[in-house]
């Protein structure tokens, strides 16, 4: 579960993070590009997400679409550092080369995202619903949920002089590999689970099931924890997107890879201790109070500078975050019917990851341009991420309450 988890959340970090600094330094500032790069992604891995888990759910196995969506994850993820404006302007040089490399690697990205989602949000995260228990999904999500820091840790700590460098080909090449060899592993190693259900529909009614507005009605409690998951992610694809960027650019800090060390470790302790409490005082009890740790975070951010204190408003953010997403994501597998686990994968990339990553860029965009703040490289003005997005996600994450609340509610309902 670790192993093929963390190779995952390399390739995911790889393209929700060093995409947009690969495109930002190479192909153009525009956050309006960012902001499309992100939210077409968010659209094809839902889709991919749907499919795949429908047929994982159909074909009563999951290994064969992880290994194989590994393989071709890591190969797509390679190929990222191919697509330069020097190289679209050769291959058309009648055409705009900046257009023709924002169209390519908008497509690639596309492609990717199908691959991975296919393999790690679908076929991967229905496994680990099928390995896991309601006893034990705090400790697990907690584990889980620093993965993706841990990632961040080891690109920065290892391969960031690469791409600070410029060599972008060897950056994606290393990572590719690394996601590709892991899905080799994984058909040796990973078993599919016993308790593993196999879905008597046909194919497209596996696909469309949990978009029934009958089927809604019968599982509020998952939809409304679903509904929660889409307020916090929101929130935090106001800023993320643009994290690096605002460090370098805006607080003119260079040693950022040392900043986000600090508050990635510091963070995925925090995480692994508040997973066991999570399972000790309940899952629902504890996402509002993990709420709270995360809007405390957002607004230190808002007011910090330099390096001290953004490390310690980024700990106490992304720290909430994770213990957020580890009680929510806890919930949702525990409201999972057994017999739709790869369909709940889909369901929770529109709510976790779609809607999120298609809202929060462009309002953490519009953020940005409100504030017009600017620098001059080589002559050229480009736009300047500033501390208010950190402050408009605090706003958006404040609305978790409204879900949760209803959440409550029926889970009283339930237990009447």
């Amino acid at each position: 579960m670790i192993i093929v988890g963390f190779a995952g959340q390399l390739a995911w970090t790889v393209e929700n993070m060093y995409l947009n600094v690969f495109v930002y330094n190479t192909i153009s500032t525009n956050p309006a590009v960012l902001a499309l790069l992100v939210s077409s992604s968010a659209v094809v891995a839902t889709v991919a997400t749907f499919l795949v888990g429908a047929a994982s759910d159909r074909a009563g196995r999951r290994r064969a679409f992880i290994a194989g969506g590994y393989i071709l994850w890591g190969l797509s993820t390679a190929a990222f550092g191919f697509v330069q404006t020097s190289a679209a302007a050769a291959f058309l040089p009648g055409a705009n080369a900046v257009v023709l490399a924002i169209i390519a690697i908008v497509l690639l990205d596309a492609v990717m995202s199908f691959f991975g989602s296919g393999a790690n949000d679908a076929a991967f995260n229905a496994w680990v619903t099928e390995s896991t228990a309601p006893a034990n999904r705090g400790k697990v999500e907690g584990v889980l949920s620093i993965l993706p820091l841990l990632s961040m840790l080891v690109i920065f700590g290892l391969l960031d002089g690469l791409t600070q460098d410029g060599h972008w080909k060897l950056f994606f090449g290393i990572i590719g590999a690394v996601t590709a060899l892991i899905g080799v592993f994984a058909w040796f190693m990973l078993r599919d689970s016993s308790t593993l259900v196999v879905s008597g529909d046909s194919y497209l009614r596996s696909v469309i099931h949990g978009l029934r507005p009958s089927v809604m009605r019968t599982n509020p409690r998952l939809y409304w924890a679903l509904a929660a998951w889409l307020v916090v992610g929101t929130c935090t694809q106001v800023f993320l997107p643009y994290l690096i960027i605002y460090i370098q650019r805006y607080l003119r800090i260079d040693g950022y890879a040392i900043i986000l060390a600090v508050v990635l470790v510091s963070a995925a302790v925090l995480s692994i201790l508040g997973g066991r409490l999570i399972d000790k005082v309940g899952k629902l009890v504890s996402v509002l109070p993990a709420t709270a740790i995360l809007v405390a975070g957002l607004v230190g951010m808002f007011f910090a500078r330099g390096m001290g204190p953004v490390m310690v408003a980024g700990t106490v953010m992304l720290a909430g975050f994770m213990l957020t997403t580890a009680a929510i994501s806890g919930l949702v597998r525990d409201y999972t019917p057994p017999e739709r686990v790869g369909n709940v994968q889909g369901l929770r990339m529109i709510f976790a990851v779609m809607v999120p990553m298609v809202l929060g860029p462009f309002a953490g965009a519009a953020v940005i341009a409100g504030a017009a703040e600017t620098y001059v490289d080589l002559g050229v003005v480009k736009s300047v991420p500033t501390p208010w997005i950190f402050l408009a996600a605090a706003v958006i994450a404040v609305f978790t309450v409204f879900p949760v609340l209803r959440l409550r509610r029926a889970t009283a309902v339930a237990e009447a």
